[in-house]
């Protein structure tokens, strides 16, 4: 290790254990609250209440998350640049900025009644925006914090399983109480909504308390000034980094796709199935699969690996959807069920994904020598962002495409086929193209990860 590396401590505290999974588990419980019921129903509401056409939401939608983007890297920079408090360095700011970014997820759902499209199209833009940029401020040192939780490869997949738990709970509470609370009759009510905003605001609140009460930071960088300077050598470091770039790759489209599945899904049994009741159902199903898969998590990657277990989830839910395209006059009870193979499949890959992206921060650190989470996580979050734009906009672009129109009470018979594509086609593609790219481009296999894990425990004892 060279001279000015930063070294790494570990504290003499409490070890690695319950309080801390369940702590990692309440920061995405909160975080998710608020993005899945964005993911889930903002583009409606926009589209329903404000009657903004779907192509100028795909825009916003576009415009603000590549703008987030770099707002994550701004934010991953500024935080792997500043001192540990005795708290910690990434937990704090979880608690400083949950507030604001609350704040401005209610004030997305304010519809102030008998002002015009041109300011409801203004509130929709700057209200967003905003809440996207405080949404880096809280997710940047959340997702970057795992790595100093614990430097342990199998604890860290624990905590990226956790993580998902906290995620599906969330998902759970969203998915199945969100369409009872926001629907009335198959169409969207503006002050059921906003009530569902601050339920489920107040709900984040208490979360991200819990995460910064229970998670504890073990590992202790002390920062060399120079060293956090050196942007041109972490730039070469991240460029060299192979693991990184392909779970980028890989992580973008998947983002992609859970993106437009969640826009479509809305549209898919409003319009295609007229029964937004199972909208409930399937949000269920969703988070029951995914927890069901949670316990196997653990004995399958310590037998198989990450790697392999991801590549495997995702033939399957690729497979699984496919099945879906051609199946195309099954009732909305049919496709749930069927889906549900594929959610389950999915879940493989977000059950460990995480997990993933502690292993390419340690691959930086080897690469480098310098200690750079936040920055890494940042590129990571990144490619997310940009995958949500991507999907933000070509979801209200694809509507636009095959016919939306808000105003219709019945859509043309080729506009729901198109949703129905949409919803199974483009999902069964995406998630072949991730099977492909983790079974043949990413290096970090079972065996690699145990001996990066153990090479960089010695360089830290020198």
């Amino acid at each position: 290790m060279s001279p000015s590396t930063s070294k790494l401590e570990n504290k003499t505290n409490r070890p690695f254990g319950m309080r801390d999974k369940l702590g990692y588990l309440f920061g995405d419980f909160g975080n998710d609250f608020f993005f899945i019921l964005v993911s889930a129903f903002l583009m409606v509401y926009y589209t329903d209440i404000f009657h903004i056409s779907a192509e100028l939401v795909g825009t916003l939608f576009f415009i603000a998350r590549l703008w987030d983007a770099f707002a994550d890297f701004a934010w991953g920079r500024f935080i792997d640049t500043r001192k540990a408090t005795k708290h910690g360095k990434f937990k704090p700011w979880i608690l400083r900025m949950s507030f604001p970014l609350v704040l401005s997820g209610v004030l997305m759902f304010v519809k102030i009644p008998g002002m015009s499209d041109g300011f409801y199209l203004a509130w929709a833009f700057v209200t967003y925006i905003v809440w996207g940029t405080l949404y880096s401020t809280v997710n940047i040192p959340y997702g970057s914090m795992a790595s100093v939780i614990t430097a342990d490869p199998v604890e860290r997949t624990t905590l990226s399983t956790w993580r998902t738990m906290g995620a599906m709970l969330a998902s759970l509470i969203i998915n199945v109480l969100g369409p009872l609370i926001v629907f009335v009759d198959n169409k969207m009510d503006a002050d059921r909504m906003f009530m569902a905003a601050v339920l489920f605001g107040v709900l984040a609140i208490a979360c991200y308390i819990g995460c910064y009460k229970l998670s504890t930071e073990r590992i202790v960088d002390q920062p060399d000034t120079k060293q956090n300077k050196n942007l041109g050598k972490t730039m070469k470091g991240l460029v060299k980094n192979k693991p990184l770039i392909w779970i980028l790759i890989a992580s973008l489209i998947f983002m992609i796709n859970m993106m437009l599945i969640g826009t479509v899904n809305a549209y898919l049994f409003k319009d295609f199935f007229n029964n937004t009741a199972m909208l409930s159902a399937i949000g269920f199903v969703q988070a029951a699969v995914v927890l069901l898969a949670t316990p196997l998590i653990k004995p399958l990657v310590a037998r198989f690996g990450k790697k392999e277990l991801a590549a495997a989830g995702m033939a399957l839910a690729g497979a699984t959807y496919l099945l879906l395209y051609f199946l195309n006059d099954i009732s909305s009870l049919q496709f749930v069920i069927i889906s549900a193979i594929g959610m389950f499949a999915m879940g493989l890959f977000n059950l460990v994904v995480w997990a993933f992206v502690t292993d390419v921060i340690d691959y930086h650190e080897f690469l480098t020598d310098m200690r750079e989470d936040a920055t890494v996580y940042s590129i990571y979050s990144m490619a997310r962002k940009i995958g949500q734009a991507i999907a933000g906009g070509i979801g209200g672009y694809a509507l636009g495409a095959v016919g939306y129109n808000s105003t219709l009470d019945v859509q043309a018979e080729s506009t729901l086929n198109g949703i129905y594509g949409l919803a199974t086609l483009v999902p069964a593609i995406i998630y072949i193209v991730i099977f492909f790219i983790l079974m043949f481009l990413y290096p970090l296999n079972k065996k690699r990860t145990m001996q990066l894990s153990a090479e960089l425990a010695e360089r830290r004892k020198k």
